[in-house]
């Protein structure tokens, strides 16, 4: 009898493209792209660990990039792919309540540490005699505080509010994992007035810190226009580049599904920016930041013939 309660409190998710006839070879597809980020950026961070000469701000902030990078795709992947192997879709409400808080969690502070990424960048072009002074270990430890912090707090008070509405008739996520909006729509209440609340927060969280990400890189363009070394200005613009492709990769999504209306893009638009926001973008994130710098890449080979040495 409890079994039977608790069932039918649970949601279903409905996977992604349900209709899809070859979904399995698209499942396969997205594990692999799972074991790749998760091995890309688990390697990155013993690599930062382990080597001192990478106890610098801007790696100790890409440690705790790719530690959220880790654990997002990790939120999301593994619970889709025992549901498609297993045929069993169901969730229940606490596990569900879990994945959203955990999934904004992480989405949150991956905002905030764009942000102060940008900032750190900023200051090492812009200001590099006083870089060791502003950006000390203090300051960086404070930094990832915030993000980790503000994240946290952010989506428990959201998803606390998310899953108090109560649910009725149909308890089918239109989804492959528990996102708010898709939870929202099954809502017997009106939840537009939450919806705009969202919308404001989604302005702290993603509008503002972009503004201000582009500010940063607005005025290390700037300042890189006016190195006289070539190889200089190259490097800092190669730097530069790929940040911002990182940021662009994860806030275009966000911005698209969170702050336009739900009638100007469609449920499966929504899985397919979900995709990129939450399994692609993880993946490419420790290949686009770190494992085409030279420091990280000497730093591997450092580790692999340590590990020759020793065998």
């Amino acid at each position: 009898m409890d079994e039977k309660n608790e069932t039918l409190t649970d949601f279903f998710l409905l996977g992604l493209f349900p209709e899809l006839q070859y979904i399995s070879i698209l499942i396969t597809s997205i594990l692999l792209v799972y074991i790749i980020a998760f091995t890309g950026n688990a390697i990155l961070i013993l690599l930062i660990w382990v080597d001192s000469h990478l106890h610098t701000p801007m790696y100790i902030l890409l440690s705790h990039l790719s530690l959220i990078d880790l654990a997002l795709i990790s939120t999301t992947v593994p619970k889709m792919a025992i549901n498609f192997f297993s045929g069993k879709k169901n969730i229940s409400k606490v596990a569900c309540g879990t994945q959203i808080f955990f999934f904004f969690a992480l989405g949150g502070g991956e905002c905030l540490l764009l942000t102060l990424m940008s900032y750190d960048r900023y200051v090492a072009i812009c200001n590099p005699l006083r870089y060791t002074v502003i950006m000390n270990p203090r300051v960086c430890l404070q930094m990832a505080l915030v993000s980790w912090g503000g994240g946290a707090l952010n989506s428990l008070l959201n998803t606390i509010y998310t899953m108090h509405f109560p649910f009725c008739g149909s308890r089918e996520i239109h989804h492959f994992f528990c996102e708010m909006p898709a939870v929202l729509k099954l809502s017997c209440e009106d939840t537009s007035f939450y919806e705009m609340v969202v919308s404001v927060i989604c302005i702290v969280f993603v509008l503002l810190p972009l503004g201000l990400i582009m500010a940063s890189y607005m005025l290390i363009f700037l300042a890189v226009l006016r190195m006289n070394s070539p190889a200089g200005r190259r490097k800092a613009l190669a730097v530069c580049s790929s940040h911002l492709a990182v940021v662009s990769l994860y806030y275009g999504p966000a911005m698209i599904i969170y702050m336009t209306p739900h009638s100007f893009h469609t449920l499966e638009q929504d899985e397919i920016l979900s995709m990129i926001n939450t399994i692609f973008t993880p993946m490419l994130n420790p290949l686009i930041y770190s494992l085409r710098n030279k420091e990280v890449l000497g730093a591997l080979r450092k580790a692999m013939n340590r590990r020759f040495t020793l065998s």
